[in-house]
Protein backbone atom coordinates (compact mmCIF):
# COMPACT_ATOMS: atom_id res chain seq x y z
CA UNK A 1 0.00 0.00 0.00
CA UNK A 2 1.22 3.77 -0.93
CA UNK A 3 2.26 5.82 1.93
CA UNK A 4 0.99 8.89 1.71
CA UNK A 5 2.02 10.76 5.18
CA UNK A 6 4.56 9.13 7.19
CA UNK A 7 4.34 10.82 10.76
CA UNK A 8 5.78 7.51 12.66
CA UNK A 9 5.57 7.07 15.59
CA UNK A 10 2.01 8.69 16.09
CA UNK A 11 0.26 7.98 12.56
CA UNK A 12 1.12 6.63 8.65
CA UNK A 13 -1.68 7.53 5.64
CA UNK A 14 -1.90 5.85 3.06
CA UNK A 15 -3.01 6.91 -0.57
CA UNK A 16 -6.32 5.12 -0.31
CA UNK A 17 -7.21 7.24 3.14
CA UNK A 18 -6.41 4.58 5.59
CA UNK A 19 -4.90 5.52 8.66
CA UNK A 20 -2.33 3.54 10.62
CA UNK A 21 -2.16 4.39 14.31
CA UNK A 22 1.19 3.41 16.47
CA UNK A 23 0.18 4.84 19.93
CA UNK A 24 -2.67 5.66 21.90
CA UNK A 25 -4.87 2.34 20.43
CA UNK A 26 -5.13 0.72 23.62
CA UNK A 27 -8.56 1.37 25.23
CA UNK A 28 -9.75 0.05 28.93
CA UNK A 29 -13.45 -0.23 29.83
CA UNK A 30 -15.00 2.08 32.55
CA UNK A 31 -15.42 0.88 35.94
CA UNK A 32 -18.44 1.12 38.58
CA UNK A 33 -16.61 -0.62 41.73
CA UNK A 34 -17.76 0.67 44.66
CA UNK A 35 -14.68 -0.73 46.76
CA UNK A 36 -12.51 1.40 44.09
CA UNK A 37 -11.77 5.10 44.96
CA UNK A 38 -14.04 6.07 41.43
CA UNK A 39 -16.15 4.85 39.12
CA UNK A 40 -16.59 5.64 35.81
CA UNK A 41 -19.39 4.93 33.10
CA UNK A 42 -19.22 6.16 29.49
CA UNK A 43 -22.42 8.45 28.06
CA UNK A 44 -22.86 8.19 24.11
CA UNK A 45 -24.26 12.17 23.62
CA UNK A 46 -24.29 11.82 20.23
CA UNK A 47 -25.73 8.78 18.18
CA UNK A 48 -24.83 9.65 14.50
CA UNK A 49 -21.47 10.65 15.12
CA UNK A 50 -20.74 8.58 18.06
CA UNK A 51 -19.49 11.11 19.95
CA UNK A 52 -19.56 10.10 23.66
CA UNK A 53 -17.72 10.69 26.81
CA UNK A 54 -16.12 9.04 30.04
CA UNK A 55 -17.49 10.20 33.39
CA UNK A 56 -15.16 9.65 36.20
CA UNK A 57 -16.88 10.10 39.82
CA UNK A 58 -15.40 9.92 43.45
CA UNK A 59 -17.66 7.20 45.29
CA UNK A 60 -17.41 8.81 48.72
CA UNK A 61 -18.29 12.45 48.90
CA UNK A 62 -20.62 14.05 50.99
CA UNK A 63 -21.84 16.63 48.99
CA UNK A 64 -22.00 17.64 45.54
CA UNK A 65 -18.79 17.80 43.50
CA UNK A 66 -17.58 20.21 40.94
CA UNK A 67 -17.06 19.14 36.93
CA UNK A 68 -13.87 19.44 35.29
CA UNK A 69 -14.37 19.02 31.48
CA UNK A 70 -11.40 17.43 30.15
CA UNK A 71 -9.97 17.29 26.51
CA UNK A 72 -6.99 14.66 25.96
CA UNK A 73 -3.99 15.21 23.73
CA UNK A 74 -2.43 13.49 21.24
CA UNK A 75 -1.96 16.29 18.24
CA UNK A 76 -5.53 15.80 17.48
CA UNK A 77 -5.06 12.55 15.57
CA UNK A 78 -4.26 9.95 18.91
CA UNK A 79 -5.25 8.85 22.13
CA UNK A 80 -8.64 8.84 23.31
CA UNK A 81 -11.25 8.80 26.30
CA UNK A 82 -10.41 5.05 26.53
CA UNK A 83 -7.06 5.26 26.22
CA UNK A 84 -5.32 3.64 29.82
CA UNK A 85 -3.21 6.55 29.42
CA UNK A 86 -6.17 9.31 30.13
CA UNK A 87 -7.92 6.41 31.69
CA UNK A 88 -5.38 6.09 35.22
CA UNK A 89 -4.51 9.93 35.03
CA UNK A 90 -7.88 11.25 35.29
CA UNK A 91 -8.68 8.15 38.08
CA UNK A 92 -6.25 9.78 40.26
CA UNK A 93 -7.25 13.30 39.43
CA UNK A 94 -10.39 12.66 40.11
CA UNK A 95 -9.99 10.70 43.41
CA UNK A 96 -7.11 13.75 44.71
CA UNK A 97 -8.94 16.50 44.28
CA UNK A 98 -12.63 14.98 45.12
CA UNK A 99 -14.08 16.38 41.67
CA UNK A 100 -15.78 14.34 38.76
CA UNK A 101 -14.74 14.90 35.19
CA UNK A 102 -16.21 14.31 32.02
CA UNK A 103 -13.37 13.25 29.26
CA UNK A 104 -14.37 13.95 25.97
CA UNK A 105 -14.41 11.47 23.53
CA UNK A 106 -13.93 14.02 20.46
CA UNK A 107 -13.71 12.59 16.98
CA UNK A 108 -10.14 12.86 15.38
CA UNK A 109 -8.20 13.91 12.49
CA UNK A 110 -7.60 13.10 9.78
CA UNK A 111 -10.43 11.13 8.95
CA UNK A 112 -12.14 14.33 10.62
CA UNK A 113 -10.13 17.18 10.29
CA UNK A 114 -10.57 20.31 12.51
CA UNK A 115 -12.78 21.91 13.84
CA UNK A 116 -14.01 18.57 13.56
CA UNK A 117 -12.64 18.17 17.71
CA UNK A 118 -13.72 21.83 18.30
CA UNK A 119 -17.43 21.17 17.47
CA UNK A 120 -17.37 17.92 19.53
CA UNK A 121 -15.88 19.37 22.31
CA UNK A 122 -18.75 22.48 21.61
CA UNK A 123 -21.61 19.53 21.61
CA UNK A 124 -20.72 18.22 24.39
CA UNK A 125 -20.24 21.49 26.51
CA UNK A 126 -23.98 22.14 25.58
CA UNK A 127 -25.19 18.85 26.61
CA UNK A 128 -23.23 18.97 30.42
CA UNK A 129 -25.31 22.63 30.13
CA UNK A 130 -28.59 21.36 29.09
CA UNK A 131 -28.36 18.85 31.99
CA UNK A 132 -29.66 21.34 34.62
CA UNK A 133 -32.86 21.60 32.91
CA UNK A 134 -33.24 18.37 31.32
CA UNK A 135 -36.61 16.60 31.87
CA UNK A 136 -34.15 13.36 31.51
CA UNK A 137 -31.12 13.98 33.31
CA UNK A 138 -28.13 11.88 33.57
CA UNK A 139 -28.33 10.35 37.13
CA UNK A 140 -24.59 10.83 38.27
CA UNK A 141 -25.11 14.41 37.33
CA UNK A 142 -28.29 14.91 38.62
CA UNK A 143 -27.59 13.31 42.03
CA UNK A 144 -23.76 13.96 41.96
CA UNK A 145 -22.50 17.27 40.56
CA UNK A 146 -22.75 21.04 40.97
CA UNK A 147 -23.29 22.46 37.68
CA UNK A 148 -22.60 26.10 38.96
CA UNK A 149 -18.93 25.05 39.65
CA UNK A 150 -17.61 23.50 36.12
CA UNK A 151 -13.98 23.65 34.92
CA UNK A 152 -12.10 23.06 31.67
CA UNK A 153 -8.82 21.38 30.98
CA UNK A 154 -6.52 19.81 28.85
CA UNK A 155 -3.25 18.68 27.97
CA UNK A 156 -1.30 18.98 24.77
CA UNK A 157 -3.91 19.25 21.67
CA UNK A 158 -6.40 19.13 24.56
CA UNK A 159 -5.22 22.57 25.74
CA UNK A 160 -5.49 23.86 22.38
CA UNK A 161 -9.55 22.69 22.21
CA UNK A 162 -9.56 24.10 26.00
CA UNK A 163 -8.81 27.19 24.95
CA UNK A 164 -10.87 27.34 21.80
CA UNK A 165 -14.03 26.38 23.41
CA UNK A 166 -13.16 29.01 26.29
CA UNK A 167 -13.17 31.64 24.21
CA UNK A 168 -16.07 30.13 21.97
CA UNK A 169 -18.00 30.57 25.55
CA UNK A 170 -16.80 33.74 26.06
CA UNK A 171 -18.01 35.37 22.00
CA UNK A 172 -21.47 32.75 22.05
CA UNK A 173 -22.40 32.03 25.64
CA UNK A 174 -23.43 28.51 26.96
CA UNK A 175 -22.28 27.45 29.87
CA UNK A 176 -21.88 31.13 31.19
CA UNK A 177 -19.16 32.62 31.57
CA UNK A 178 -19.70 32.74 35.30
CA UNK A 179 -20.38 29.57 35.58
CA UNK A 180 -16.87 28.44 34.47
CA UNK A 181 -14.29 28.80 37.27
CA UNK A 182 -11.15 27.74 35.44
CA UNK A 183 -9.68 26.46 33.32
CA UNK A 184 -6.37 24.65 33.60
CA UNK A 185 -3.84 24.32 30.03
CA UNK A 186 -1.01 21.82 30.45
CA UNK A 187 1.76 21.89 27.53
CA UNK A 188 -0.66 23.48 25.22
CA UNK A 189 -0.40 23.17 21.51
CA UNK A 190 0.15 26.54 19.98
CA UNK A 191 2.12 27.78 17.49
CA UNK A 192 3.22 30.70 15.40
CA UNK A 193 5.44 31.45 12.87
CA UNK A 194 7.70 33.90 15.02
CA UNK A 195 10.16 31.74 17.00
CA UNK A 196 9.29 28.61 14.96
CA UNK A 197 12.92 28.92 13.29
CA UNK A 198 14.42 27.89 16.77
CA UNK A 199 13.80 24.51 15.18
CA UNK A 200 15.55 22.67 13.10
CA UNK A 201 14.19 23.17 9.54
CA UNK A 202 13.45 19.43 9.32
CA UNK A 203 11.40 19.39 12.40
CA UNK A 204 9.46 22.72 11.91
CA UNK A 205 8.69 21.23 8.22
CA UNK A 206 7.64 18.00 9.60
CA UNK A 207 5.21 20.03 12.27
CA UNK A 208 3.63 22.12 9.57
CA UNK A 209 3.04 19.33 7.50
CA UNK A 210 1.03 17.10 10.52
CA UNK A 211 -0.90 20.73 11.11
CA UNK A 212 -1.98 20.94 7.59
CA UNK A 213 -3.35 16.98 7.51
CA UNK A 214 -4.90 18.12 10.55
CA UNK A 215 -6.54 21.38 9.82
CA UNK A 216 -6.11 21.03 5.67
CA UNK A 217 -8.16 24.83 6.17
CA UNK A 218 -5.49 26.93 8.14
CA UNK A 219 -4.19 30.38 7.56
CA UNK A 220 -0.28 29.45 8.40
CA UNK A 221 0.74 28.63 11.45
CA UNK A 222 -0.84 32.21 12.60
CA UNK A 223 -4.30 30.97 12.27
CA UNK A 224 -5.81 31.90 15.66
CA UNK A 225 -7.01 28.63 15.99
CA UNK A 226 -3.34 27.47 17.41
CA UNK A 227 -1.83 30.82 17.29
CA UNK A 228 -4.02 32.96 19.79
CA UNK A 229 -2.17 36.29 18.64
CA UNK A 230 -2.48 35.96 15.21
CA UNK A 231 -3.63 38.19 12.56
CA UNK A 232 -7.31 38.53 13.38
CA UNK A 233 -7.32 36.36 16.38
CA UNK A 234 -9.51 37.34 19.13
CA UNK A 235 -8.55 39.28 22.00
CA UNK A 236 -8.37 37.14 24.99
CA UNK A 237 -10.02 39.77 26.91
CA UNK A 238 -13.46 37.79 25.85
CA UNK A 239 -12.30 33.92 27.54
CA UNK A 240 -15.01 32.19 29.32
CA UNK A 241 -13.85 31.80 32.71
CA UNK A 242 -12.68 33.42 35.89
CA UNK A 243 -8.99 31.19 36.47
CA UNK A 244 -6.66 30.02 34.38
CA UNK A 245 -3.94 27.86 34.79
CA UNK A 246 -0.88 27.58 32.50
CA UNK A 247 1.52 24.88 32.89
CA UNK A 248 4.48 24.65 31.00
CA UNK A 249 7.55 22.28 30.48
CA UNK A 250 11.33 23.77 30.13
CA UNK A 251 12.30 21.39 27.59
CA UNK A 252 9.17 21.02 25.60
CA UNK A 253 9.57 22.87 22.34
CA UNK A 254 5.97 24.69 22.48
CA UNK A 255 6.84 26.14 26.14
CA UNK A 256 7.65 29.67 24.99
CA UNK A 257 4.59 29.85 23.61
CA UNK A 258 2.81 28.15 26.60
CA UNK A 259 4.19 31.23 28.64
CA UNK A 260 3.43 33.64 26.00
CA UNK A 261 -0.12 33.01 26.20
CA UNK A 262 0.01 33.58 30.18
CA UNK A 263 1.11 36.95 29.33
CA UNK A 264 -0.80 37.78 26.49
CA UNK A 265 -3.94 37.38 28.96
CA UNK A 266 -2.53 39.51 31.52
CA UNK A 267 -1.97 42.27 29.15
CA UNK A 268 -5.07 41.19 27.39
CA UNK A 269 -7.22 43.55 29.46
CA UNK A 270 -9.43 40.05 30.77
CA UNK A 271 -10.50 40.14 34.46
CA UNK A 272 -9.48 36.77 35.34
CA UNK A 273 -7.06 35.34 37.77
CA UNK A 274 -3.93 33.33 35.53
CA UNK A 275 -0.80 31.88 36.22
CA UNK A 276 2.06 29.97 34.93
CA UNK A 277 3.30 27.11 36.55
CA UNK A 278 6.45 25.69 34.93
CA UNK A 279 8.40 22.14 35.94
CA UNK A 280 12.21 22.42 34.94
CA UNK A 281 14.17 19.90 33.33
CA UNK A 282 10.77 18.32 32.18
CA UNK A 283 9.51 17.83 28.53
CA UNK A 284 6.18 17.80 26.87
CA UNK A 285 3.81 15.63 28.81
CA UNK A 286 5.97 13.96 31.26
CA UNK A 287 3.52 13.40 34.09
CA UNK A 288 1.75 11.13 31.26
CA UNK A 289 4.83 9.59 30.36
CA UNK A 290 5.87 9.11 34.20
CA UNK A 291 3.12 10.14 36.65
CA UNK A 292 5.08 8.10 39.31
CA UNK A 293 8.16 10.65 39.24
CA UNK A 294 8.62 13.89 41.80
CA UNK A 295 7.89 16.43 39.24
CA UNK A 296 4.45 14.61 38.22
CA UNK A 297 3.49 14.72 41.96
CA UNK A 298 4.24 18.40 42.33
CA UNK A 299 2.18 18.76 39.14
CA UNK A 300 -0.37 16.74 40.65
CA UNK A 301 -0.50 18.85 43.68
CA UNK A 302 -0.96 21.83 41.62
CA UNK A 303 -3.49 20.94 39.79
CA UNK A 304 -5.50 19.53 42.90
CA UNK A 305 -4.78 22.73 44.59
CA UNK A 306 -6.57 24.78 41.67
CA UNK A 307 -9.56 22.74 41.72
CA UNK A 308 -9.99 22.86 44.76
CA UNK A 309 -9.68 26.64 45.12
CA UNK A 310 -13.05 28.84 45.26
CA UNK A 311 -12.98 31.96 43.43
CA UNK A 312 -16.99 32.46 42.68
Amino acid sequence: MQVKHDFFPFIRVYADGHVERFKGTDVVPPSIDPLSPVSSKDILINLSTSLSLRLYLPNHHPNKLPLLIYFHGGGFCTESAASPTYHNHLTTLSSDAHIAIASVDYRRAPEHPLPVAYDDSWEVLQWIASQAQAREREPWLRDHVDLARVFLGGDSAGGNICHNVAMRVGAEGGLSASRIEGMVLVHPYFWASEGADALAEEERARHETIWKLICPTLAGFDDPRVNPFGLGAPSLAGLGCARVMVCVAEKDFMCEWGRRYGEGLKRSGWMGEVEVVESEGEGHVFHLIDPGCDSSKVLMKRLVGFFNHSSL
